[in-house]
């Protein structure tokens, strides 16, 4: 096995490790005193966008709509959120962020802004023609792993 072989492998395992019950890998740390997990802190940022159902946030979050209904009930427990009734259709329920969650979503919001940015100067370091091979293989590597 080539050392680039045992890189990827020590890659994935600190990947898997760090992601371990949550939606996202994010660099650095919220700064947010609020003991939430990352799936409610994803949660609340798209709902600072939108109001949404169980099953919205299901399919945003490539997540069951159970761990989204787990999430949520905490999250309304807290007081971050808050229901509502479609006015068409009164057995969907909505979900909307509370005044106290907005500052919440919105450092989550610039946590990924962040993380974007640390990747972009990251692959800044790589030649045009690197970050295309680099590209090329991530893409690849997705493509097996989801086999």
């Amino acid at each position: 096995m080539s050392s680039l072989a045992h890189e990827i492998d020590y890659f994935l395992s600190e990947i898997i490790l760090k992601a371990e019950n949550q939606h996202e890998i994010l660099v650095g740390t919220c700064t947010s005193e609020v003991a939430l997990t990352n799936t409610q802190e994803h949660i609340l940022m798209l709902l600072s966008k939108e109001s949404l159902t169980n099953r919205d946030l299901s399919k945003r979050l490539n997540v069951s709509q159970a761990a989204v209904t787990k999430a949520i009930k905490a999250l309304v427990a807290e007081g971050m959120l808050e229901t509502f009734k479609d006015k068409r259709d009164a057995r969907v329920v909505y979900y909307r962020l509370t005044d106290l969650a907005q500052p919440i979503a919105a450092e989550h919001q610039h946590h990924h802004v962040h993380t974007l940015e640390t990747y972009e100067k990251i692959v800044q370091h790589f030649s045009a023609e690197e970050q295309e091979s680099i590209g090329r293989f991530l893409k690849m590597l997705v493509g097996e792993i989801g086999k």
